[in-house]
């Protein structure tokens, strides 16, 4: 059975993703984080087969009595540093919201993430594409991504 993690903090982007995910791969087991910190820990309980990740992430799970820390613009990216720490393989495809994310005295556009993303991790970054629920493209997009992933014994 192949494992999923989706790190997403936003309720109907992740039940957009889930949703999609569900359809495309119907036995995979999909654990769910909400933040950094979540994330790192599910990580360090087991090991998934893939990740669906966005990069804007807060500290820690959002609840009633906890904020969630310091929202990082790039929190994907502590746990994408995270896996290359502890010497962790898996396919990690990056679902963003954004089009483009500050950065120093400048922005980020998606294109210039990918690059980059796929420079400091080569070997975990499968994919980047940009969510938008008006549209349909991010799900054809990641139904491309999924598609070019060797899960062996895939659904």
């Amino acid at each position: 059975m192949t494992r999923i993690l989706l790190v997403e903090d936003e309720d109907p982007k992740l039940k957009h993703i889930e949703s999609r995910l569900r359809a495309e791969m119907p036995s995979a087991a999909i654990a769910v984080s909400r933040s950094v910190n979540s994330a790192i820990a599910q990580l360090e309980e087991e090991i998934p087969d893939l990740i669906v990740l966005d990069m804007s992430l807060p500290t820690f799970d959002i609840t009633q009595v906890e904020g969630g820390g310091r929202p990082q613009g790039f929190g994907g990216v502590e746990v994408l540093r995270f896996l290359v720490f502890n010497d962790i393989e898996t396919k990690v495809i990056v679902i963003t919201g954004y089009e483009a994310f500050p950065k120093g005295d400048g922005q980020v556009n998606l294109t210039d993430l990918e690059q980059e993303l796929g420079e400091e991790f080569p070997n975990l970054i499968t994919s980047v594409l940009r969510f938008n629920s008006a549209y349909d493209v991010w799900k054809v997009e990641l139904d491309e991504a999924l598609a070019s992933i060797d899960f062996g014994t895939r659904e």
